[in-house]
């Protein structure tokens, strides 16, 4: 579960208020604020045939200390509502994950500031409304559940979500790397809807990036140097396409040029049309057909070849 949910409200403890000075510039008493849990994600296999390690839980827990909630991941100041200030990693005795792994979750305990303009997002969420939260987070690998082979490696050619003799493929998430934040969500209460993730670890090569855009089944992160690296990739794309377009272009005007020459019954400039919808293969195919009909129609003499069997002048009028 990458997406999570609230928990109930409850009145922070000395140890808590503690806790949370961590993160403010004056010490707030209990009155001043509003104090809840949040399940962030566990280690069920989400739908997106991906699932957290039970380290990479734990690694969040470290990672998640002191984050910020907002809304949609929607990343700006304005959307600032709360700050995580305790965290763990917790065990549901006698729980499994539908592969069969003992159940974790990473828990948190998060505070607000009681305002006159969030004291309406207080009572939604005393009232179950804004209850559903999802993480945003970044993993430096994956693990193949099929293969065993990791993401890293290159080595992996299964596709998640299919089946492999009687196996679903799901892969494991592992090597937490960073938490950005958690946010309020306004999807319905689903196993594992609205996340957001990323990968990061070794560079990330094109093939990797185009991976990850194949199997991707909600929202994919992508890092600047990612982002910088496919936008590159598309430019030279754009540019191939333009060559290509030149000479598919001249291979139409030329294959043209030979139908009206070697076939005269058929009208070029129709046959134009049909060449544009050719394929380059097809239309070379054309071009060698056509020049060997048009060669026979008017074969082609050079003007300096060698003439075999020609008498060679004695040119003796020359001669003194």
């Amino acid at each position: 579960m990458k997406q999570g949910y609230i928990e109930k409200s409850f009145s922070p403890s000395k140890s808590d208020l503690e806790k949370i000075s961590e993160y403010t510039r004056r010490e707030f008493d209990e009155s001043e604020l509003f104090v809840f849990g949040v399940v962030l994600c566990d280690n069920e296999i989400d739908r997106d045939f991906e699932k957290f390690s039970k380290s990479a839980l734990d690694e969040l827990a470290i990672l998640f200390k002191g984050k910020t909630g907002i809304f949609d991941h929607c990343a700006k100041s304005s959307n600032q509502s709360a700050r995580i200030f305790e965290t763990c990693v917790e065990k549901a005795e006698g729980k499994k994950t539908s592969d069969g792994e003992d159940y974790y979750c990473l828990k948190a305990r998060a505070y607000m500031v009681r305002t006159a303009d969030n004291e309406s997002l207080i009572k939604e969420i005393d009232a179950g409304i804004k209850k559903e939260v999802s993480v945003s987070c970044s993993l430096a690998d994956s693990r193949c559940s099929i293969c065993g082979k990791t993401r890293k490696s290159g080595e992996c050619k299964h596709i998640k979500g299919k089946t492999y003799g009687n196996k679903l493929c799901t892969f494991t998430l592992f090597d937490a790397t960073d938490a950005y934040e958690w946010s309020f969500v306004a999807v319905p209460a689903q196993r594992n809807a609205g996340v957001t993730k990323s990968f990061s670890g070794k560079e990330s090569t094109m093939d990797d990036i185009k991976k990850s855009l194949e199997q991707v089944n909600e929202k994919l992160v992508l890092t600047k140097k990612e982002a910088n690296k496919l936008s590159a990739y598309i430019t030279e794309l754009e540019c191939e396409a333009e060559l290509g377009k030149e000479y598919k272009n001249s291979l139409v005007n030329e294959v043209t040029k030979l139908c009206a020459l070697s076939i005269p019954e058929i009208d070029s400039e129709m046959f134009r049309g049909v060449a544009q919808s050719m394929n380059s293969d097809e239309l070379l195919s054309f071009k060698s057909a056509l020049s060997k009909r048009a060669s026979k129609i008017m074969p082609v003499e050079l003007q300096l070849s060698h003439e075999k069997n020609r008498e060679p002048k004695d040119n003796s009028q020359f001669k003194i």
